[in-house]
């Protein structure tokens, strides 16, 4: 019976031990385009849309969505966040600066963007090798396939689902979960 006992709480302690462990949005460290530290704690509470992006992609024009639906509900306790990434087919070329004009002149973009990162290989970003591995997330497996693969983070900073590539930032999957329906 002791043996048992002691199995039991090994198992409960190893289970809260591995809960705390398992990492949120919040744990991560992100710079903006204009190099300046970006404190991803300021988003709790929020609901978050990671997003990889590219300047020169056939998926580009979803910048405009993406603007459309930051502006429709960042009074909802909504924002996105915009990583770009020059991973696929060499399409973000630019500099920090150069994204960053890119993105005002041509889309009027004023949703929080972050500096170039590498969102996969072996120089992956730590926070897209947690946004990309159950193992990390504990959620789901969902290696970036293509620019503008949409991570729906949750009120908690928890992975809560994925929108490919394709799918558009105003998609039904994505406004439903904007609205928590």
């Amino acid at each position: 019976m002791k043996k048992i006992v002691c199995l039991i709480l090994m198992t409960l302690t190893f289970a809260g031990v591995y809960a705390q462990k398992t990492k949120t949005l919040y744990d991560f460290k992100a710079v903006a385009l204009d190099g300046t530290p970006f404190d991803l704690t300021s988003l709790k509470g929020k609901k978050v849309l990671v997003v990889n992006t590219a300047s020169k992609c056939g998926l580009t024009p979803q910048y405009a969505q993406l603007e459309k639906l930051y502006e429709q509900y960042k009074d909802r306790n909504f924002v996105i966040v915009g990583f770009p990434a020059n991973n696929f087919a060499s399409q973000e070329p630019g500099t920090n600066k150069e994204i960053s004009e890119f993105c005002t002149k041509n889309y009027g973009v004023t949703f929080p963007m972050m500096q170039k990162i590498s969102v996969k290989g072996e120089d992956m970003d730590p926070l897209y090798k947690w946004l990309t591995s159950k193992g990390e997330n504990g959620v789901l497996d969902a290696p970036v396939q293509w620019n503008f693969q949409k991570f729906l983070i949750n009120e908690k900073g928890q992975v809560a689902d994925v929108a490919l590539p394709r799918e558009l930032p105003d998609s039904e999957k994505i406004i439903r979960w904007i609205e928590g329906k």
